[in-house]
C-alpha cells in the first residue's frame, strides 16, 4: 500500500490544532482569572460604599468623607479598568476559539483526504488481488483441462 502522500501536512495540522487547544485552554483559564479579580472588586466596592453609608449615618467629618469619596473613585476606576481587562481577555478567547476551529476543520480536511487515500488503496489491492485469483484459477483450469 503506498503510503498517504500528505501525511506530513496531516501531521503538521495537527500538531497547530493541538497547539491552538492548548493556547485556548490558557485563554480560558486567563478569561477566568480576570472575570475573578472583576467580581472581587465589585464585592470590595460594594462593601466599602455599604461602610462609608454606615459611617455617614453616624456622622463624618468632610475629611473623612472626602477620604471615602476618594478612595471609592479609586475602586470605581479600578472596576472600571479590570472590565476593559475582561473584555479584552473575552476577545482572545473568541480569536482562540476560532483559531482553533480553523485549525480542526484543516486536519478534517486532511483527514478526509487520508481515508479517501486508504479506501482507494485497498480497493485497487482488492482488485490485483482478485486479477491474480482469477489467473491463478485460469492457470488451474488449463492444466487440469489437458
Amino acid at each position: 500500500m503506498k503510503a498517504f502522500p500528505l501525511q506530513s501536512l496531516l501531521d503538521l495540522s495537527q500538531t497547530r490544532m493541538d497547539d491552538a487547544a492548548r493556547k485556548l485552554g490558557q485563554l480560558l483559564a486567563s478569561e477566568q482569572e480576570v472575570e475573578k479579580t472583576l467580581s472581587l472588586l465589585e464585592q470590595y466596592r460594594e462593601e466599602y460604599e455599604a461602610r462609608f453609608r454606615q459611617a455617614a449615618q453616624t456622622g463624618l467629618t468632610r475629611e473623612e468623607w472626602g477620604n471615602y469619596q476618594s478612595f471609592l473613585g479609586r475602586l470605581d476606576e479600578a472596576v472600571s479598568q479590570q472590565r476593559v481587562l475582561v473584555e479584552a481577555s473575552k476577545q482572545r478567547t473568541v480569536d482562540g476559539q476560532k483559531e482553533w476551529l480553523d485549525k480542526r476543520n484543516r486536519v478534517k480536511a486532511f483527514d478526509a483526504l487520508s481515508q479517501r487515500h486508504k479506501a482507494n488503496e485497498a480497493h485497487s489491492e482488492a482488485k490485483t488481488e482478485q486479477r491474480a485469483q482469477d489467473e491463478h484459477a485460469a492457470k488451474s483450469y488449463r492444466h487440469d483441462g489437458r
